[in-house]
């Protein structure tokens, strides 16, 4: 009888385990449940961001796009007055384009391109060690998939759900009417 019980009991808590894992980023804020560090190592809990718009870009320092840092830094001055942040998410997967350390990438961000907007420690964005946050970005998002190459951009609302993703093309500049009109909705 008891081990029925522990049996039962155990199941009861695996069903649980497994739905809220299954809802982790869902309850909520959506892609803002989530916890990163940040340039220096220090934990960001992406809930802090709540009632906020966000812009969630992986960057690298060794790329094509990486001048839109500067794009991405001037959309950053332009609207962080009516609530945007954009947040740049280091990731490696992409041909070696971002190999330095975190207090490398945080020199380069800030002596080439004056970048002031939260800046998070490096991750992995694709593949067996994805970050909990990317798995859901990629999973639970528009467009589902993996990202194909440094700068995909995720349009976070406030309430925490992804209202849209861009393609490493896609210019921080041609961003700005759906920022705005995300900006808009109170």
């Amino acid at each position: 009888m008891l081990v029925r019980l522990v049996l039962a009991c155990g199941l009861v808590l695996a069903m649980t385990l497994a739905h809220a894992a299954d809802s982790a980023g869902t309850a909520g804020g959506g892609a803002l449940d989530f916890t990163l560090n940040d340039i220096d190592g220090k934990p960001f809990p992406l809930a802090q961001l709540k009632g906020k718009v966000v812009l969630m870009v992986n960057v690298a320092s060794k790329c094509g796009y990486t001048k839109q840092y500067k794009g991405l830094e001037a959309v950053y001055q332009k609207y962080k007055e009516q609530g945007l942040v954009v947040v740049g998410v280091p990731a490696n997967e992409f041909g070696k384009q971002e190999p330095g350390t975190d207090a490398e990438i945080k020199q380069f961000c800030s002596s080439k391109f004056n970048v002031t907007f939260p800046m998070m420690s490096k991750i992995v964005v694709k593949g067996a060690d994805i970050h909990p946050l990317y798995q859901f970005l990629t999973t639970k998002g528009p467009k589902p998939g993996d990202i194909k190459w440094n700068f995909n951009k995720f349009l976070i609302g406030r309430d925490g759900s992804v209202l849209s993703r861009h393609d490493s093309g896609a210019e921080p500049v041609a961003l700005e009417p759906e920022i705005e009109k995300a900006l808009a909705a109170k």
